[in-house]
């Protein structure tokens, strides 16, 4: 065996998967329960059952990484969960409210299309920070950048001095407009350091001018509060889990994925970007994954156990959205565009009282996966009762038989919570759930599509995810996709995508600079001038967060990125840069063809509008340093039929109606070149890939199954 290179691990709501990977690009994929309280447990867990199946063990293998690369849910659930720090709030006297009304949409956020609709459902969740640890202080800057009131400095030292009386634990600096001219804020910075020193108190200090100068004031001041709140704590459980690691013999520094698609460290500045990590290893791989195959257009596809992702590589780009929301937060982080839904395997089934239908979720068993666990002390049905009622899952076999389920409680409780109720025999009532299920998500996936002005047929589907290919013939069933596509590790996809993504550092400024159609030379140098120094502040930024891991200047690739937009209109597009620097008119005449180039394939070519003339509304500089990357598997092709010692015989599952006798293969032992028909069920201790009738399926050299339709 090779000696394992690099360590990706995606501790999810339910399940923490590892994807190990080593020097020859070979890779294993291992599962186990997530540990909330103490993440390194089942990290810890799932590596072991991933080393297993090479014969090996932490104690040999672990000294032999040269990365490790995290992705999870813990910071997000503190956001949620609102178990953060005590934060205090520094604002322009006379907009201390402001972070307390928050924006008129986070009312509504989360909420299905006819709560949005009926204003009396809509309420604001507590701020993160309460009014009381909020404080102003005179001054006033415009959005030019212009001091038009200066900082009343005698302030400030009284606007703090009430923050650490109230014994907080992080301090934020926003001032309107700051984005522009950063000098108060860090006067004020400056001045509560110097207070906290002299008063011996641990209060860490964040200046939105530091962390996120962009535009958008309500945007970016949730961001660093973010940053205070759940970020900071949370390097805590980071520190944890590299202490951990490096205690079993590992030598480097850990990183975890960022929103935008790129690895950090657990030491970079600006860490809430790596709120949302899980969902994003996802996105990344199925672009590494469709990079290599050839394939430009991918709608990815990801059920996990407590929740359905959903989201769009087009022409080979993934979309970012400046301007996401998180947690009933607007925030201004560059995120890569996803949507998600609560639906997933351990999703919670109840009747709803007021109307006697079936609803879903959005909350969720978690790692306890449902009543059908023994030992979970759920009460409640979830989806996953209904696959063990069904049939459609091994109970001996659940995570490679480390839980074992019962078939009785699943099916006693689906009894009483769902079929009496609704008048149904237990396996119809539970048939129903799935379909149920799976209807949402196939709504949920078409809309997405249909709503970017595309077609299924133009996209291939990517599922994956532990749940995945349990569901995935029934939520891509008659849309006509121009593939499906159920990778073998799908389980670990996530972890995999970690494992794919480049060590990537990201940072952003806003700009304003503004073009008429015919604008003169003088005019485009002074802008290219404003834009260079972004770029080249920026580049700073970067190189400093590598230094931390002792890259020099030599050892990263600069990639410059704007965001550009006809003036007057609202939205911006985000463009890379075909020019490496800013140095004459031609450059300027290469954005801008650039960037409509990008309008006519997001919009029309028949909207292209010159006449308004052009603003450059940002800066953006990607910094990547070379790392041991998966190769995508390549194997023989081999017979259309799966050899014997990968069938294990027959169970009955229940299907529409009726009992039929499926099928059963191992997923490990199949070939590639085999085809599958229906009524099969393909497991793997990790997933479970079933075949329905109307449906077969084909394993390709990559190790990929190409689901299809028949007579389709």
């Amino acid at each position: 065996m090779a000696k394992s290179q690099i360590l990706a691990i995606d501790a999810g709501g339910t399940m923490t998967d590892t994807f190990i990977i080593d020097e020859k690009g070979e890779f294993v994929v291992g599962k186990a329960q997530t540990t909330p309280k103490d993440e390194h447990i089942g990290l810890m867990n799932s590596s072991k059952d991933a080393l297993d199946q090479w014969g090996a063990t932490v104690e040999d293998e672990f000294p032999n990484l040269l990365a490790g690369v995290y992705s999870g849910t813990a910071m997000l659930n503190r956001l949620v969960s609102r178990v953060g720090l005590r934060v205090g709030l520094v604002l322009n006297k006379g907009t201390e409210d402001m972070h307390r009304m928050g924006r008129g949409l986070q009312s509504f956020l989360g909420y299905s299309y006819s709560d949005r609709v009926h204003i009396n459902t809509h309420h604001f969740d507590e701020p993160l920070v309460p009014r009381k640890w909020t404080v102003g202080v005179t001054e006033r800057v415009d959005m030019f950048g212009n001091v038009v009131i200066p900082l009343y400095e005698h302030e400030v030292e009284g606007a703090i001095q009430k923050l650490i009386d109230e014994d907080v634990e992080a301090i934020v600096i926003s001032l309107l407009h700051s984005y522009t001219y950063p000098d108060h804020e860090r006067k004020i910075r400056d001045i509560a350091t110097r207070m906290i020193t002299e008063q011996n108190k641990n209060i860490k200090i964040f200046a939105t001018a530091d962390y996120y100068p962009v535009r958008k004031e309500s945007h970016r001041t949730n961001t660093t509060i973010v940053e205070a709140y759940a970020a900071e704590p949370s390097r805590e459980t980071l520190a944890n889990l590299d202490k951990a690691l490096r205690e079993n013999g590992t030598d480097f520094n850990l990183r975890i994925m960022a929103s935008h698609g790129g690895t950090i460290s657990i030491e970079a500045n600006e860490l809430a970007r790596t709120c949302v990590s899980g969902p994003i290893g996802g996105m990344v791989g199925a672009k590494y994954l469709s990079d290599n195959l050839g394939i430009k257009n991918v709608a990815c596809s990801d059920i996990g156990g407590t929740s359905f992702d959903i989201g769009l590589i087009t022409q080979g780009d993934l979309d970012i959205e400046s301007s996401p929301d998180m947690a009933r937060l607007v925030l201004s982080l560059p995120l890569v565009s996803m949507d998600t839904t609560g639906a997933g395997t351990g999703s919670y089934v109840r009747i709803d009282p007021n109307y006697g239908n079936l609803t879903l979720g959005p909350d969720s068993a978690g790692s306890l996966v449902g009543v059908c666990n023994p030992d979970s002390g759920i009460e409640t049905v979830t989806v996953s009762d209904c696959h063990v009622v069904l049939g459609l899952i091994n109970p001996d076999n659940f995570i490679g038989g480390t839980i074992k389920l019962s078939r009785e409680k699943a099916y006693q409780a689906v009894k009483e919570q769902v079929a009496d109720p609704l008048g149904l025999s237990v396996e119809d009532a539970a048939f129903g759930v799935t379909e149920l299920l799976e209807s949402q998500l196939k709504n949920y996936l078409e809309s997405m599509i249909l709503g970017k002005g595309f077609s299924p047929s133009q996209y291939a589907c990517f599922s994956y995810g532990g749940g995945g290919p349990l569901h995935t013939a029934g939520y891509t069933k008659g849309l006509g996709f121009e593939d499906i596509l159920i990778p073998a590790w799908a389980a670990g996809f996530s972890a995999f995508g970690c494992g794919a993504a480049d060590f990537e550092y990201r940072y952003d400024k806003t700009l304003d600079l503004n073009l008429p159609e015919k604008a003169t030379e003088k005019e485009i140098l002074a802008v290219g001038k404003e834009l260079q120094a972004a770029w080249d502040e920026l580049k700073g930024h970067v190189g400093d967060e590598f230094k931390k891991n002792e890259y020099t200047e030599d050892d990263v690739d600069y990639r410059l990125f704007f965001r550009m937009q006809y003036q007057g209109q609202l939205n911006d597009l985000e463009i890379e840069a075909p020019i490496s620097a800013f140095k004459d008119v031609s450059d300027y005449y290469a954005l801008v063809k650039a960037f409509e180039d990008m309008y006519t394939r997001v919009y029309a070519k028949s909207a292209l509008s010159p006449e308004l003339g052009y603003s450059i509304t940002g800066a953006i500089v990607r910094g990547v340093v070379d790392v041991p990357l998966p190769k995508i598997p390549q194997e023989p092709l081999s017979s259309p039929i799966p050899p014997d010692e990968a069938f294990l015989g027959n169970r009955p599952v229940y299907w529409d109606g009726e009992w039929i006798q499926a099928d059963i293969y191992e997923m490990e032992k199949l070939l590639p070149g085999n085809k599958i028909g229906s009524l099969s069920i393909i497991e793997s201790t990790a997933t479970t890939l079933v075949i329905p009738p109307g449906f077969e399926t084909y394993l390709d050299e990559n190790r990929i199954f190409h689901l299809k339709e028949l007579n389709k």
